[in-house]
């Protein structure tokens, strides 16, 4: 894979006072910026142009992490404005900037300790989800994974998305239909979540995964980051 989108747009809302003056993203935790361990791994993965959609305080991610050459990729950005256009209208807003191949994507919220190298470069349908363990906070996953790598909406167990997978750009093909009159749907640029263009997908299925078994942390507040910085130093 030679693209990779970085989601990066959040308002960062529970992670406050932290995220009052620095985006989210650009949090530190284990000497560097949290997205600078997607950047290392990305580069890593032979990944060479990076795209990072970005909305609240977007003018701090050119400011520190430039043009992407000091870890060998290249970065554009992809500002959605002052409110985040959510995950299906940011990967929509950030689709020209991605190429036509498959493109890795990954939340820049999330740490963890998987090889992206290992992910398929070529989904068997629309796209290809690392899943993880369910966390505490999140006992009852997103999705099952079958027998056949398949990803499906309804059944038991269930995993949690980690946050980082790999997408054809025809996912979002027939958007407008899926999403129907959701919030947002119609606003320019529109807004809406992937997750019900996933749901679709599946029950065709599209959608294929792999269970994560290393580490994972959706560092999503203080008390998050602050163990994840433990367990980085520790």
């Amino acid at each position: 894979m030679k693209h990779a989108l970085i989601f990066a747009a959040g308002l960062g809302e529970r992670m406050r006072p932290l995220t009052d003056h620095t985006a989210k993203p650009l949090l530190p935790v284990g000497g560097k910026p949290l997205i600078v361990w997607h950047l290392e791994k990305l580069a890593a993965a032979g990944v060479h142009y990076v795209v990072i959609n970005t909305s609240h305080l977007a003018e701090q991610f050119p400011d520190t992490l430039g043009d992407g050459s000091r870890w060998g990729v290249r970065i554009r950005y992809a500002y959605e404005g002052t409110t985040p256009l959510e995950t299906g209208g940011g990967m929509l807003n950030a689709l020209p900037l991605l190429g036509v191949e498959p493109f890795l994507v990954v939340s820049g919220d999330v740490w963890c300790d998987a090889d992206f190298s290992a992910l398929p470069a070529e989904p068997r349908g629309l796209a290809h989800l690392l899943m993880t363990d369910n966390p505490a906070h999140h006992p009852r996953g997103d999705f099952r994974l079958d027998a056949q790598d398949r990803l499906h909406d309804e059944g038991e167990p269930r995993l949690t998305y980690s946050g980082i997978g790999v997408f054809r750009r025809e996912l979002l093909d027939g958007w407008c239909e899926t999403v129907g009159d959701a919030p947002g749907a119609g606003a320019k640029p529109p807004r809406f979540r992937l997750r019900p263009l996933l749901e679709t997908a599946m029950a065709r299925g599209q959608v294929d995964g792999t269970h994560h078994r290393g580490a994972w942390t959706d560092v999503g507040t203080p008390e998050r980051l602050a163990q994840l910085e433990s367990e980085l130093s520790g």
